[in-house]
């Protein structure tokens, strides 16, 4: 370590400081043992009677502190290195038991207090002056801030070193959880405890990619959120994924990049909830979803489901809405739009209407054109499930065509908003279009 500018000590210099280093070496451990003794009875964290060795190394380190000092008085040439390191050490070992440096700054300027005052009370009896005692009082800061910047890098060294074990073992912990096949209830848990991470109930993953318009920016979560933003494929692990105000904390923390969300799972599922929370992004890079902020998996599972089956649902696509071709482009997704709300709505053209944004009369005419183009099938019960399955993925996939579509997109309806009552009446299956 590099030792400290010895200008900062005794200015002006001392006349016979090595007499008063002599006359001061006899009173060393009898001032060491009073200002342990003061320490101790003014911080309680200093009093340990099941630890003496912690007693022990706080008298040590008085003990040192005053030598060093004695030492530099009688010759300012005196070597730092072992002190300095000392003291580094010291700092390491308050940052490895958990605790900050305040307590231990406090003790420095109890220490320094009793040495000081017993030289004011021993100057007669030393034979020191009032000036020479100003001059040692002032050195002994100097003196106390020399070795708390010491201990101050040796807590900063400790800390780092512990944050990044900690954080290795996190995203170790990411790995483990993620793993196929799934790694054992118990390693899980044993990596858990040393990443200082309480397991959770149910927990879910979320996969990132950085959207790149505003530069790079690191997610704001809290700690209890596993971060990896390391892999090929950044990913979270988000503890207790459906708590409340949990989606907002998580879209708030993660502006910047897009997400998808993964189901909640025990701590043996999460593989598959990061399935689907890559599924859900890649549609989402596609168009198919909504392609920015924070997307939930469950929140888009019928169109994720029907994607699985991409190539064999377009197949049936294609043959079921082969009437739709023989519209005039700029038609086809229009009409399309409107038969999957009619499917919504029970063919309600007033409900429809309302959903489309449109006139009434718009959409009766609309379904005019659709049953002269697909005939009775359009009412055709047995084949309603089809139909909205292909229309959900033709909708999300086709391209756009020519022409105007000014027909908003149809927003499914949830079980929630029916049972709200905020959706549409149903028709009976079957029924012909009314107003």
């Amino acid at each position: 370590m590099e030792s400290p500018d010895r200008a900062l000590f005794f200015q002006p210099p001392l006349e016979g400081r090595g007499e008063l280093a002599a006359v001061l070496r006899p009173y060393l451990d009898r001032l060491a043992r009073e200002a342990v003794d003061e320490i101790q009875g003014a911080l309680p964290e200093y009093v340990r009677p099941d630890d003496t060795k912690y007693a022990e190394i706080l008298e040590l380190s008085v003990q040192v502190a005053m030598r060093h000092y004695v030492d530099l008085l009688a010759d300012p040439e005196t070597p730092w290195d072992d002190v300095l390191e000392f003291f580094h050490d010291v700092g390491y070992g308050e940052a490895k038991e958990g605790r900050n440096l305040d307590i231990w700054h406090s003790s420095l300027r109890l220490g320094a207090r009793v040495a000081v005052r017993w030289l004011a009370e021993e100057s007669v009896t030393l034979g020191i002056s009032t000036r020479t005692l100003g001059q040692l009082a002032e050195s002994v800061f100097a003196f106390l801030d020399t070795i708390a910047s010491a201990a101050a890098r040796g807590h900063a060294e400790a800390t780092a070193r512990a944050t990044g074990e900690l954080e290795r073992r996190r995203r170790r912990l990411v790995d483990l959880l993620t793993a196929e096949p799934a790694a054992s209830p118990q390693a899980i848990e044993e990596l858990a405890q040393a990443a200082e991470w309480p397991m959770p109930r149910l927990l879910a993953a979320v996969v990132l990619r950085e959207r790149g318009d505003h530069g790079f920016r690191r997610p704001a979560l809290p700690p209890e959120v596993l971060v990896d933003l390391d892999r090929p494929e950044p990913c979270l692990i988000v503890p207790d994924p459906d708590g409340p105000g949990r989606r907002r904390l998580l879209a708030d923390g993660l502006r910047g990049w897009n997400a998808a969300l993964g189901p909640a799972v025990g701590s043996g599922g999460i593989a598959k909830s990061l399935r689907w929370a890559r599924e859900t992004l890649a549609l989402a890079r596609r168009g198919i979803l909504p392609g920015e902020g924070l997307l939930a998996a469950v929140d888009h599972m019928p169109t994720l489901i029907i994607m699985r089956q991409e190539e064999l649902v377009g197949a049936v696509a294609a043959a079921r809405l082969a009437p739709l071709a023989k519209g005039q482009p700029g038609q086809r997704r229009r009409l399309a739009r409107t038969l999957q709300a009619c499917f919504e709505s029970g063919f309600n053209a007033t409900e429809v209407a309302d959903r489309l944004g449109v006139h009434a009369q718009t959409v009766r005419y609309r379904l005019r054109q659709l049953e002269e183009l697909f005939g009775p099938d359009l009412y055709d019960a047995s084949r309603r499930l089809e139909f909205e399955i292909v229309l959900l993925a033709w909708l999300a996939t086709a391209p756009a065509e020519d022409g105007q579509d000014e027909t908003p997109p149809v927003e499914p309806l949830t079980p929630a908003s029916r049972a709200a009552g905020a959706g549409p009446r149903r028709a009976r299956r079957g029924s012909p279009p009314r107003a």
